[in-house]
């Protein structure tokens, strides 16, 4: 058995007379792996992926607290526009009687309110009414749709902020301060994986 052999695994280490203990400690671990890689026969694991929402894949399993604040929004929207379509209901009905009392009709100021006609007011009435039950379908859908719900909600809220700051200025201001929260919450990153969760 020949110890000079430098490929036999049984010899003395290099620079070492066989028999003798070594003075130094050697400079890499002899047998196996070298430091920081792995073993033989164990396969490195791939990196773990950092899962944002507390590792649950796909986005949160609970509603974000955003989108159920824009949710209550649009419900008090919604609340709002039926006032506003009971107001501008009675509002056309009071102009309709009006304008058949006989002792109105020679009365300069109520030429001019007539001018303003009756079926403009059931017109947006409804209109009104129409944008506060969209207000409470948005609302419902917050819960199970997807991205589609989640656009929509945007467009309603920027189409509300527009109009509650021209024509409505005075009595659009709530729906522009809601309507800006709504997209705020809604754009915001974790109403994104909410309406982009996987649904199974």
């Amino acid at each position: 058995m020949s110890f000079g052999d430098p490929n036999n695994p049984y010899g003395a280490p290099q620079g070492q007379q066989p028999g003798y203990p070594s003075q130094q400690p050697p400079a890499q671990p002899g047998f196996g792996a070298p430091q920081g890689q792995p073993g033989y026969g164990y396969p490195q694991a791939p990196p773990l992926q950092q899962q944002p929402y507390g590792g649950y894949p796909g986005g949160p399993m609970q509603m974000p607290g955003g989108v159920k604040s824009a949710r209550v929004m649009l419900f008090v929207i919604a609340g709002l526009q039926v006032i506003g379509a009971i107001l501008m209901a009675l509002s056309a009905a009071a102009l309709q009687a009006a304008k058949e009392d006989p002792t109105l009709q020679n009365e300069v100021e109520f030429q001019q309110l007539a001018d303003f006609s009756t079926p403009v007011l059931w017109l947006a009435t409804v209109g009104v009414l129409a944008w506060g039950v969209f207000a409470v379908v948005l609302g419902a859908k917050m819960g199970s749709g997807g991205n589609g719900i989640r656009i929509a909600a945007l467009v309603f809220a920027v189409i509300t902020a527009i109009l509650g700051i021209y024509p409505f200025l005075l009595v659009g201001l709530v729906h522009t301060v809601l309507a800006i929260l709504i997209a705020v919450f809604v754009g915001r990153s974790d109403g994104a994986a909410w309406f982009n969760r996987p649904r199974y």
